[in-house]
């Protein structure tokens, strides 16, 4: 629980042990829940609620503060990380209403269970007074689900985007205190969950340019006092342009694909590309989801098993898939035992892409000559392709 305006109060929940995410994403610096008060001179509003494991932390800093009197729950999204608590919310406040907007009202009401009573529905840009303070609502769908709302509190400048621009990070600082870090864990949180919603994104930073930000709070990870920051970030990240890099996510079972990854990534550096490899027995696949985040093209390596792609490489491909990253180009290298449709296989599992595949080059059982000139072939493309784009010098 801390103030950070005057009667503006974090009253969320930092969750330091939870190292996994809708059972998919890696959390190596655990998250947070924030949810935020609002005291006006006439009413109160509660901006957004925590897990519901987390409920009990959110219940005592709002017994804490001695609020007796809830007005409006505002739910800026229907997730439960951020919806959970409501219903025990509601027990405590029993005269408070939901505000949210007409899609997220009808999340909540199948998630949650919550009467339709209990909700008051806004429009987008319409606005709520507390007396000294007012809320305006702004619409900012697909960021990540479609029924995504925003506060702006006006006379303070501040901006509550709920998920957008959050990051999973516990920490017991309320602000950013340590760019580099903050800037890693954003990265990772717009990779996983924020990327395949690219033209989403652009259309809502456009929206929120009209508003005059001084802060922005988001549902997850530190306050940013200078907007800024994420605010350019996300700039970047959005952007059509990509670098000269190559993302390899390889696995290797008896040391052909291996051998010819590992003379690949030679031969990458030595034509001036920059390699990110990704062992996927071992990576973490959060670290994966940053590295697609930039990189403008993107190698599979994997052996054949049975007939098809080692099964964590067609994870990895179905990945890259959902998270739809602006990488240009793609190829497979890899080998086989006795035949089969891996490079079919794996190219109908990255079909989202807007992408030029390259010419794969998968070898019979262990390399030969032949096949480490098709992968200084590959190379030499991969670098033609790059300099097409004019991303290297």
């Amino acid at each position: 629980m801390k103030l950070f305006r005057p009667n503006v109060y974090a009253v969320g929940a930092i969750d330091w042990d939870r190292r996994l995410f809708d059972e998919l994403i890696p959390l190596p610096d655990g998250t947070s829940y924030n949810a935020y008060l609002v005291k006006g001179s006439e009413k109160t509003a509660l901006l957004d609620t925590v897990d519901p494991t987390k409920t009990d932390v959110l219940i005592g800093n709002l017994v804490s503060l001695g609020i007796d009197r809830i007005d409006y729950i505002v739910a800026h999204h229907a997730e439960q990380d951020h919806s959970g608590a409501i219903p025990d919310v509601l027990m405590l406040y029993p005269d408070a209403k939901v505000v949210t907007n007409s899609k997220c009202k009808a999340m909540l009401i199948d998630l949650l269970s919550i009467g339709e009573d209990k909700f008051i529905t806004v429009d987008d840009g319409q606005t709520f007074s507390l007396g000294d303070k007012t809320l305006q609502f702004i619409y900012i769908p697909w960021v990540h689900w479609p029924e995504t709302l925003g506060t702006y509190l006006q006379a303070d400048r501040i901006f509550f985007p709920c998920d957008f621009f959050g990051s999973h990070l516990a920490t017991s600082s309320l602000f950013v205190d340590d760019e580099p870090v903050v800037y890693e864990a954003a990265k990772r949180y717009y990779a996983e969950i924020m990327m395949p919603f690219r033209t989403h994104i652009r259309k809502n930073l456009e929206k929120i340019k009209a508003l005059q930000i001084d802060m922005i709070a988001p549902s997850h990870g530190p306050v940013y006092d200078k907007p800024s920051f994420i605010i350019d970030a996300y700039e970047d990240w959005i952007s059509d342009k990509v670098k000269n890099e190559v993302v390899l996510p390889y696995v290797s079972m008896h040391h052909s694909t291996k051998k010819m990854v590992d003379y690949f990534v030679d031969a990458l550096i030595e034509r001036g590309i920059t390699v990110r490899q990704f062992n996927l027995t071992v990576t973490d696949i959060g670290r994966l989801a940053i590295s697609l985040v930039d990189a403008a093209t993107i190698v599979l390596g994997s052996p054949t098993v049975l007939t098809g792609a080692h099964p964590k490489i067609a994870y990895a491909a179905i990945l890259a898939n959902a998270l739809r990253p602006k990488t240009k180009f793609a190829s497979i290298i890899g080998s086989y035992g006795w035949g089969g449709k891996m490079i079919e296989q794996i190219t109908g599992l990255i079909s989202n892409l807007k992408i030029e595949i390259l010419e794969p080059v998968v070898a019979k059982g262990y390399p030969k000559d032949d096949d480490f000139a098709a992968l200084d072939k590959l190379a030499d493309g991969i670098l033609a392709k790059h300099k097409e784009l004019k991303i290297v010098s």
